[in-house]
């Protein structure tokens, strides 16, 4: 979940993490836009698609997405290990911060042999003005904000845009099953990682129906949804202490998965805020992506 002041406030992305282990690919093969659905099949928010570059920053916004799609990102094939990780970037369910939440992430999983998917989920139609806040995202904010406030560990309600973005998280993987054969993806491996609102929809998919269930989940500074069945994907959890939104919520993550017996990790960081991901902090939060992979090799994800 993100806000007016995450829009107009994203640094710039300057991290390169160095990681000890697989060593990284040369460049990958050129990324591939893959339609999620058929021309025509989706009603239109009957508004244009916009894309705006957020300050002197070069990370890049996705407003108003009626058609949804899959950017694929593959490794060399030499170098691939059949491990897919579809990403969801973040943005309220009203935009997508896509660049450093989608593709700078993407491009690093390939330099693991992981093929990697950005999703660009449907979103709520936004005003085309500089905060792209419809009334019904600025009230959803409100409750966020009194829920921080009061301290109660309340689940956060149900968002204007989850219910497509889920539809839409649900047909990415089932179009990454049909075609792992031709991208090279065991079945068995495909993972949903999830930024703010994309760990919602992450979340949402890791409880959701067996048959649309990735193998692993990835939710980054997102927040609790329940019912968590015993046999939840596994899931990687990283918070901030520090999140002025979700400050309790990969507590109350990881608390949810255990209490069931499923299997998952949780990364708690003392600062990093809300939104950290591949921002340099100078803080440990700066350390995710280095742990996520850590955490797939122990689950032998990252094996050829």
């Amino acid at each position: 979940m993100k806000n007016a002041m995450k829009y107009l406030n994203t640094a710039m992305l300057l991290t390169v993490f160095s990681l000890f282990i697989c060593a990284a690919s040369p460049a990958p093969s050129p990324s591939i836009t893959i339609p999620l659905y058929p021309t025509g099949v989706l009603p239109s928010l009957s508004v244009p698609e916009t894309r705006a570059k957020i300050g002197d920053t070069d990370e890049t916004m996705v407003f108003n997405v009626s058609n949804p799609t899959l950017e694929l990102f593959r490794p060399r094939p030499d170098h691939s290990n059949g491990t897919a990780v579809i990403i969801a970037p973040g943005g309220g369910f009203v935009g997508l911060s896509y660049e450093a939440e989608g593709t700078a992430v993407a491009r690093k999983l390939t330099e693991y042999g992981v093929t990697a998917l950005v999703l660009k989920y449907r979103t709520i139609r936004s005003p085309d003005d500089a905060m792209h806040m419809p009334s019904v995202h600025m009230k959803e904010m409100e409750t966020i904000m009194a829920r921080a406030k009061s301290g109660i560990p309340a689940e956060v309600p149900l968002f204007a845009g989850e219910p497509h973005a889920v539809e839409d998280g649900k047909h990415a993987i089932a179009l990454v099953r049909q075609h792992a054969v031709e991208w090279g993806i065991n079945q068995k491996k495909i993972g949903f990682i999830g930024f703010s609102s994309g760990a919602f929809l992450a979340a949402d998919l890791a409880i959701g129906n067996k048959a649309t269930r990735p193998a692993f989940a990835g939710l980054f500074y997102g927040g609790l949804r329940t019912p968590v069945p015993i046999d939840a994907s596994p899931a990687f959890i990283a918070a901030a202490a520090d999140d002025p939104y979700l400050p309790n919520d990969g507590t109350l993550l990881y608390t949810a998965w255990r209490k069931v017996g499923a299997s998952a990790e949780l990364h708690l960081y003392e600062r990093g805020g809300h939104g950290f991901g591949l921002i340099a902090r100078g803080d440990t939060s700066d350390h995710w992506f280095d742990e996520f992979i850590w955490w797939m090799q122990a689950r032998s994800l990252l094996k050829q």
